[in-house]
């Protein structure tokens, strides 16, 4: 029987991504999203309220284990840039006051208005945590470096990928394929550093 493991989020495009890069290791899992359990179980909404990346993906995926009885991960991260000393960091989601992705980009961009070109430097972090039923817990991280440019540029991603341009890229992250980005996003390196801990962990299933 295949091994389910619940997303502690609802966004269906990390849903997705998720699922795709763990069956491209070879780890042939479900991934679900919290929502598959609506109507089944109270799985409740977890402010993010940790100083840090790991933090916080500690606490959504404590929660929602918690509550589904299942293998639960979570993730946190963000843009850090350079120029605004690490910020929006932990609060990129949330950094025009939930105003969402456009508004978030829109004020970075702002925020980077007198910064030189050449000082647009900044990378996205991730932390991934897996909790287990059995109160095992495990944390992996990622990063992806680049610079950011002034335009929006491209419509496959979310948050600020339209903005973020991966060292060794002349596209921004918005506007690469599915399976490119995958190869070098820090959601990606994550995922793929959490590959042996699952099967580690989950030997049977996985």
């Amino acid at each position: 029987m295949t091994q389910r493991i619940v997303l502690a989020s609802r966004n269906a495009k990390k849903i997705v991504e998720m699922d795709r890069i763990l069956d491209d290791a070879g780890l042939h899992v479900e991934v679900v999203g919290i929502d598959a359990f609506d109507g089944v179980v109270d799985v409740p909404e977890v402010p993010e309220t940790e100083a840090t990346f790991e933090g916080n993906a500690l606490l959504k995926a404590r929660a929602v284990c918690a509550a589904t009885g299942v293998p639960a991960v979570a993730d946190d991260s963000g843009l850090c840039v350079d120029a605004l000393n690490g910020m929006p960091g932990i609060l990129s989601a949330r950094w025009s006051g939930g105003q969402g992705d456009a508004a978030n980009l829109e004020l970075v961009l702002a925020q980077l208005a007198d910064t030189p070109d050449d000082r647009l430097g900044a990378q996205f972090r991730c932390a991934v945590a897996l909790v287990l039923p059995d109160g095992r817990e495990a944390v992996v991280h990622g990063e992806m470096r680049g610079r950011l440019v002034r335009e929006p540029r491209g419509t496959n991603g979310f948050g600020y990928d339209p903005i973020f341009v991966p060292d060794g890229e002349e596209r921004t992250s918005a506007e690469m394929p599915s399976a490119d980005k995958d190869a070098i996003s820090h959601r990606g390196n994550a995922l793929r550093a959490l590959v042996p801990v699952l099967r580690d962990l989950l030997p049977d299933e996985a």
